[in-house]
């Protein structure tokens, strides 16, 4: 019985294959194929897991992990939101992916998956922090989530979950139910993506990324108040933004606002920098990327290819 689990942003084709020989599983590395969870596993029935997702990119030396600590630390802290017990440390988990590339002998880009996940707990839904847990990281190759120069985007008529309801900041499997009805409804009507308006009305975030809205120069970014996820790729884009000159701002944004922009852009792992060339068939500035987008993405790309050696500290060598 193998399982899988759709995730913030990927493509469901990149995990119909095996990325690898082995996963990391429970502190040991493990064939692909032995790699299996009880049908009663607690997260399958009510979704108790929390993941991250983690890109890799081959450069000329080596294999480098963006922000790989940050995102194990990001996987702790959406662990202890449910009460869900994770017995490794960031670090621990960092130096298992290495060795789970290494294993693997990836050379290629990839993507990496931490899945920490309640196991054989019964079907209560009193999870503690002595509930049995399960831990696992796989990795697959994987190149452009997004295809082309831009994106045609939505504004979803689901709204986006709230934290008095399902805390948004938590990276928790079960959240990404609210993505797949807006992801669903926007493919549908023949668009590339959805934006989610939070339940007061002001613009969150895309059913897989954080958005940035450039008006008069300046960017705007909504709070993470505004039920958007606490990106790791947001807040990078946010220190490239302000280290090229650019003034970012976090406030609310209108939905209005998204058809009066300059330019639109969304960040997140997979999607890394794309820019949204027209909402609800309106175009946003030109129609086509602006040049703060392409500034930003630009320096995205040289800073995950170890070519900007001033954010370095963000890379971890794989060989």
């Amino acid at each position: 019985f193998k399982i899988f689990i759709s995730q913030r942003g990927i493509v469901a084709s990149y995990m119909k294959e095996k990325g690898g020989e082995f996963v990391w599983f429970d502190g040991k590395l493990v064939k692909w194929e032995d790699a299996k969870v009880p049908i009663y596993t607690h997260a399958l029935h009510y979704g108790t897991a929390v993941f991250e997702g983690i890109r890799a990119y081959a450069a000329k030396d080596s294999v480098y992990i963006f922000r790989l600590e940050d995102h194990m630390k990001r996987l702790h802290r959406s662990a202890q939101v449910y009460s869900i017990s994770l017995k490794y440390s960031a670090r621990e988990l960092a130096n298992a992916t290495v060795e789970l590339l290494q294993e693997n002998k990836v050379k290629e880009s990839c993507y990496i998956r931490p899945l920490t996940f309640v196991g054989l707990h019964g079907i209560d839904l009193n999870v503690t922090k002595d509930s049995p847990t399960h831990t696992v990281i796989i990795t697959f190759p994987f190149a452009k989530y997004f295809k082309g120069e831009g994106i045609r985007a939505c504004v979803s008529s689901w709204r986006r979950i709230h934290d008095s309801m399902t805390p948004p900041l938590a990276k928790a499997a079960g959240n990404y139910l609210n993505s797949i009805l807006a992801t669903q409804e926007s493919k549908r009507n023949g668009y590339d993506e959805s934006i989610l308006l939070d339940i007061y009305g002001n613009v969150s975030e895309a059913s897989g990324e954080n958005i940035f809205v450039v008006r008069h120069d300046k960017m705007y970014t909504p709070y993470l108040a505004d039920s958007a996820l606490e990106g790791i790729t947001r807040e990078t884009v946010m220190m490239i933004a302000k280290d090229l000159g650019y003034e970012v701002i976090e406030r609310q944004i209108a939905r209005t606002e998204l058809y009066m922009a300059d330019e639109i852009f969304l960040t997140g792992t997979a999607a890394e920098i794309v820019p949204v060339t027209s909402i609800d068939d309106h175009p946003v500035g030109s129609g086509k990327e602006g040049p703060m987008t392409t500034s930003i993405r630009e320096m995205y790309a040289k800073i995950v290819s170890a070519e900007a050696k001033e954010y370095l500290e963000w890379l971890t060598s794989v060989w």
